[in-house]
């Protein structure tokens, strides 16, 4: 069971937009279905959460465009939880492209844990939380994940 998820892919032609680059609706889309693949990969997948009764549910997401990605670039989106607060969970993402060792866009999600019957949040089951690793360290990410040393800017800051 990984305790980062990676799942590599081109970008397709329907994800351009104008501009030329990927729109900055694929990134949430992608963000979504990257989750819920590392979910399934740790042994929750839908069913099982609506077996518990209760699920996850998008309180905010932030993304960092660092670089453009554009038509048939491959991307990496690499996630992991960041933590457990009582009910909720910081998700965090990198998106990497490999051609030029960048990290073209960071993001972050903060799921709430929600009872599907009330609709309030409730708290984490230590069977949930105990089948996702918590990875505090975004470099440590990167060095795990077998992608080398991040990319440093002037400042020496990794992107």
């Amino acid at each position: 069971m990984p305790r980062i998820y990676v799942h590599t892919f081109a970008v397709p032609a329907k994800s351009i937009d104008v501009n030329r680059h990927v729109n900055n609706l694929e990134y949430l889309r992608w963000m979504q279905d990257v989750a819920t693949a590392h979910s399934i990969a740790q042994g929750w997948p839908l069913e099982r959460y609506r077996a518990l009764g209760a699920g996850w549910f998008v309180r905010s997401h932030a993304i960092e465009y660092l670089y453009p990605a554009v038509e048939d670039d491959t991307l990496s989106i690499l996630t992991w939880v960041a933590g457990f607060r009582p009910s909720s969970s910081p998700r965090r993402y990198l998106f990497w492209r490999g051609a030029d060792r960048r990290v073209v866009a960071k993001a972050e999600t903060l799921w709430a844990f929600v009872d599907f019957a009330t609709g309030r949040p409730t708290r984490i089951p230590d069977e949930l939380r105990s089948a996702f690793a918590v990875v505090p360290v975004e470099e440590d990410v990167i060095r795990s994940a077998g992608l080398g040393e991040p990319h440093r800017t002037e400042r020496g800051t990794p992107r």
